[in-house]
C-alpha cells in the first residue's frame, strides 16, 4: 500500500486586524502578523499550519530566541520544506527527526510545518487530530480571557462584559509597575465579583524575586488562582513560589520536556504553561505534558494569541493532554460574520476560519471534524495576506 506523501509546502504572511491593542511586558510588536503554511499531499489534500512568531518572545537569559514572521518564513522555505517533502503522512517521529537534523532550534517554524502535517494526516484518515494524539481527554476547553496592558478604566468595562458572557477565569497582565499592578488586580476583582477566578501574568517583568513577592502579597487578598512567570529564571520563580500563598506558573521558562525536568527539580513551581509552539509542535508538546503529569505538575495551554489556524492546534492539544487541567489562555477564534459584539476570547475583528469555534458556558467545544476540525477560509487568507 502506497501511503500519501507531502508533495509541496507554501508559506505566506497574514495580518489580522485587532479588536483592541493587546500587549504584555516586553512585547514591542503587534499580534496577528503570523506565518501560514499550506501543505499539499500527493493526493491533492491541503492542510494548514501557523507560526505565531514574535521576535520579542524567547526563553530565559537568552536560552531560546525570538522568531519573527520573516525569519520563520525563511527557515521554512529554505530548510524545513525541502527536508520533509516526500515524507509519508503520519510519520511524525521522522518529520521531527528531519527538521531537527537540518537546522537547530526555530521551534515555531517547525511547529507550523508539523501542524499542517497533522491536519493533512487527520483529513487523510478522516479523524480529528486529538485522535492522532492519543484520544480526547475532555470535550470542552475552558477559556481564560487575557486582559493586556490597558488602562484600569478599559479593563473595568471589559471585565463587566466578560462576566455577562459567562467567562469564568480572567488573566491580568502585570509586571509593569507594582502600584499600577495592584490597583489593576483590585479593580478587576471588584468588577468581576467572587465567582470569577483571577490569575496574573508578569511576563518576567519584576526585577527581583523580592519585588515580585512584595507585590503579589499586596494582591493576594483577591484570591489569585496562580501567578505566572513573576521573574526571569526557573530558580528565581521557584523562590517566589516558596514565599507566596498562590502557586506560581512557569511560562517563558518552560519550552520543552527538558525544561520541564529542570522545573520539577527546582521545587516551588506547581504549574507549567504548555504551548503547541515552544516545544516545536504537538508531538513534543505532548511530551511536556507527560513529564509534568508524571511529576504531579498541573498545566494549561497558552499561546501568542494565534489566528484560528494555530488556535485549532491549541484546542486539539488541550483536548488530548491529560495534564491540561486548568483553563487555557487561548482565543475563541471567530470570523467577522459571527461576531455580535462579544468580548470573551475575542482579540481580532475577523479570523481565517470558515466558521466560528463553538463557545458555551465559558468553554470551547472541541471540534470533531477531520484534521484540525474546522475548515480554513481561503478567501480570508487572501484578504489578510501581506504582499511582499
Amino acid at each position: 500500500m502506497l501511503l500519501p506523501t507531502i508533495k509541496s509546502i507554501e508559506t505566506l504572511i497574514v495580518q489580522l486586524p485587532t479588536r483592541r491593542e493587546h500587549k504584555w511586558a516586553g512585547l514591542t510588536e503587534v499580534i496577528g502578523r503570523y506565518v501560514m503554511v499550506r501543505m499539499t499531499d500527493s493526493d491533492g489534500r491541503v492542510g494548514w499550519g501557523e507560526a505565531p512568531a514574535l521576535k520579542d518572545w524567547g526563553g530565559e537569559f537568552g536560552r531560546y530566541f525570538g522568531e519573527s514572521a520573516l525569519i520563520s518564513r525563511s527557515v521554512i522555505d529554505t530548510y524545513l520544506a525541502p527536508a520533509v517533502i516526500g515524507l509519508d503522512l503520519g510519520n511524525f517521529a521522522e518529520l521531527h527527526a528531519r527538521m531537527d537534523a537540518i537546522i537547530r532550534g526555530y521551534p515555531y517554524s517547525k511547529a507550523a510545518v508539523e501542524f499542517a502535517a497533522y491536519d493533512l494526516t487527520g483529513r487523510w484518515l478522516n479523524v480529528p487530530v486529538h485522535t492522532l494524539l492519543g484520544g480526547k481527554a475532555r470535550d470542552r476547553v475552558p477559556v481564560t480571557h487575557s486582559i493586556g496592558l490597558i488602562s484600569i478604566e478599559e479593563a473595568r468595562a471589559e471585565v463587566s462584559k466578560l462576566v455577562t458572557e459567562g467567562v469564568k477565569t480572567i488573566k491580568v497582565k502585570i509586571g509593569v509597575d507594582p502600584d499600577r499592578d495592584v490597583a489593576m488586580v483590585n479593580a478587576v476583582r471588584e468588577v468581576a465579583g467572587e465567582a470569577v477566578e483571577i490569575c496574573v501574568d508578569a511576563n518576567e517583568g519584576y526585577k527581583t524575586p523580592g519585588e515580585a513577592v512584595q507585590t503579589v502579597r499586596r494582591m493576594e487578598k483577591n484570591r489569585l488562582k496562580y501567578v505566572e512567570q513573576p521573574v526571569m529564571g526557573i530558580e528565581r520563580i521557584a523562590e517566589v513560589g516558596r514565599r507566596i500563598d498562590a502557586p506560581v506558573m512557569a511560562d517563558e521558562s518552560a519550552w520543552n520536556a527538558h525544561d520541564a525536568v529542570q522545573i520539577i527539580q527546582s521545587g516551588g513551581i506547581q504549574i507549567v504553561s504548555i504551548y503547541t509552539t515552544k516545544s516545536g509542535g504537538l508531538y513534543k508538546a505532548m511530551e511536556v505534558g507527560a513529564v509534568c503529569r508524571a511529576a504531579g505538575i498541573i498545566c494549561n495551554v497558552n499561546g501568542s494569541i494565534e489566528t484560528g489556524v494555530g488556535n485549532l492546534a491549541n484546542v486539539q492539544l488541550a483536548a488530548a493532554s491529560p495534564a491540561v487541567t486548568l483553563s487555557c489562555v487561548i482565543p475563541v477564534s471567530t470570523p467577522a460574520e459571527a461576531q455580535r459584539g462579544q468580548v470573551g476570547g475575542i482579540y481580532y475583528k475577523d479570523d481565517l476560519l470558515a466558521e466560528p469555534m463553538q463557545f458555551a458556558d465559558g468553554a470551547i467545544v472541541v471540534p470533531s471534524g477531520p484534521g484540525m476540525g474546522i475548515e480554513v477560509d481561503p478567501g480570508k487568507i487572501e484578504k489578510y495576506r501581506v504582499r511582499d
